[in-house]
């Protein structure tokens, strides 16, 4: 070397010396559990996806945005590094409406294979019948779960703890138990759930509604409501009544359907009753799932004077011809027998038609003398995809599955695929961030969550990688449990839960409280 280069090279050498040195990136945090880099972020705001990274300390996003970590601190503070590159970076996807105990099926790997790490149980009017409810959610976080779980306290449940049952007209001293155990469950749940379809809520009258909604509303919780009945003809009278309870507290209609309703002008006249009742100063959403099937218990196709077995055993003797006559009709008003697909054992994939022929009898006759209300749970094919197809895409209607991880329906292991697959993928009905904002900020706007559906520095880490491109529902009518693919990893509370279609043992999830 010569003297010049000697003289030169000497100099920088003195001068990066006299330099400071340069202060190391995020040094708040002497450790990072988490960085995904090179990946596209979509926020879950609706905003359009950025090349941006992800910081996850403990259960926490610290940063998101351009990282400047040196060599040495990826080699000494950086845990795990996940390369992103190619694949959406996004909130966990919260589920509005979801059935299941986690106390038999803790991991609820149905729900974390499509992206969930949020579910909601206590649905329909129905949650665990202990009391306090606190106890079970203990039992839960004792036993462990794969998902975050926001619980609901069922309206039919408090009716038959306080004694009300299937009374329509309530004692004082129980509808007052009744709202004593609302009261102190709201502590510790996110709202109240009613199934007014379903016995015992079904005898619940307006008074009774609205006295429990102001309970809710002093707590400043919601009532998620399966509403009173979803036929077209009855849709409008079932969410004016909801609308009511909507004068004291947030309410929320659960999977919003009209039952053989037609057409996306019909689905405009309902979306317009909720959008009045915003404009009048009502919170209320509302949520569906991308099937045209839903799945639940035959009672649903019975009368109400013939629902339990004690009303069905004096009516198949004191009604029979009546009550021939409105299973005839209504079976036929739901697209006929072909549209019931039964999900219970021994007749698991058989329609009630298949049924009817197999046994030479009609159907109207099988429904009473072979199955009865309490005897299946079935599919049934009565709604419209234009219809529903036009609710899914208004700004105020989320995302749920209805469904379980046993379950004899799709939903339960394919609804979150299929909203990527089918309505952003192929139909092109919704754009990617605002199918993920629905499924995401969205829902836990609706359940009052502030600190998670987004990917945001501060919110908690439930984050989900995935090429949309890859995205499956797998899970078909005839073979339902079928799990999704294309959820590359699923992060819950900072831990990686699902990785490249093996579950991580460890159960990441956690009983959350509302705020």
């Amino acid at each position: 070397m010569n003297s010049k280069n000697l003289f030169a090279a000497t100099l920088l050498v003195a001068l990066a010396a006299c330099q400071p040195a340069m202060e190391p990136f995020l040094p708040e945090h002497a450790v990072v559990d988490l960085l995904i880099e090179n990946g596209r972020v979509l926020d879950g705001l609706g905003n359009d996806a950025v090349e941006a990274d992800v910081v996850v300390v403990g259960d926490q996003i610290v940063f998101v945005g351009d990282t400047a970590f040196s060599d040495s601190d990826r080699q000494s503070r950086i845990v795990r590094t996940i390369d992103a590159s190619g694949r959406i970076v996004a909130p966990g996807f919260i589920d509005l409406h979801s059935h299941g105990n986690p106390l038999e099926t803790p991991e609820m790997e149905n729900f974390l294979a499509m992206g969930v790490t949020t579910i909601t149980l206590g649905q329909d009017g129905d949650s665990p019948d202990v009391q306090p409810l606190s106890d079970w959610l203990s039992d839960v976080e004792q036993k462990g779960i794969g998902t975050n779980l926001a619980m609901f306290i069922g309206h039919g449940t408090i009716r038959d703890q306080s004694g009300i049952g299937m009374s329509d007209s309530p004692e004082p001293q129980d509808m007052q138990r009744m709202l004593d155990i609302l009261d102190e469950a709201l502590d510790y749940t996110f709202g109240l759930s009613t199934g007014l379809e379903y016995n015992p809520g079904l005898n619940a009258d307006t008074s009774e509604l609205r006295a429990l909604a102001k309970v809710v509303g002093q707590k400043n919780r919601m009532v998620m409501s399966h509403m009173r009945n979803e036929d077209d003809d009855q849709l409008e009278a079932s969410i004016a009544e909801l609308l009511e309870q909507g004068e004291d507290a947030r309410i929320h209609v659960s999977h919003l359907k009209s039952v053989y309703g037609n057409g996306k002008e019909r689905a405009e006249a309902i979306l317009g009753i909720l959008d009045d009742a915003r404009a009048s100063g009502i919170s209320v959403t509302a949520e569906i799932y991308p099937y045209t099937a839903s799945y639940t218990g035959i009672d649903i196709v019975f009368p109400v004077w013939a629902k339990t077995q004690e009303q069905f055993d004096a009516a198949k003797i004191e009604r029979r011809n009546e009550l021939a006559e409105f299973l005839r009709n209504r079976i036929n008003r739901r697209n006929g027998p072909e549209a019931t697909l039964l999900g219970t054992d021994p007749w698991t994939g058989k329609t009630l038609a298949d049924l009817a022929h197999e046994m030479e009898m009609p159907f109207e006759d099988v429904l009473i003398d072979v199955i009865g209300p309490q005897g299946v749970s079935g599919a049934y094919f009565v709604m419209n995809d234009e219809l529903q197809g036009r609710l899914l895409q208004d700004p105020n209607v989320g995302v749920c599955s209805d469904g379980s991880p046993t379950g004899f329906h799709p939903r339960g292991h394919g609804t979150f695929a299929k909203i990527i697959e089918t309505y952003v993928n192929e139909q092109k009905m919704l754009t990617l961030p605002d199918a993920v904002r629905k499924m995401t900020s969205f829902a836990a706007y609706v359940l009052g969550m502030p600190d998670r559906g987004a990917v945001k520095a501060n919110m908690m880490a439930d984050i989900i990688i995935f090429d949309p491109q890859n995205v499956r529902a797998n899970a078909t009518y005839p073979d339902p449990l079928q799990l999704a693919d294309g959820f590359d990893i699923v992060i819950v509370n900072g831990k990686v839960a699902r990785e490249n279609g093996v579950r991580n043992e460890v159960l990441h999830g956690r009983v959350l409280k509302p705020e």
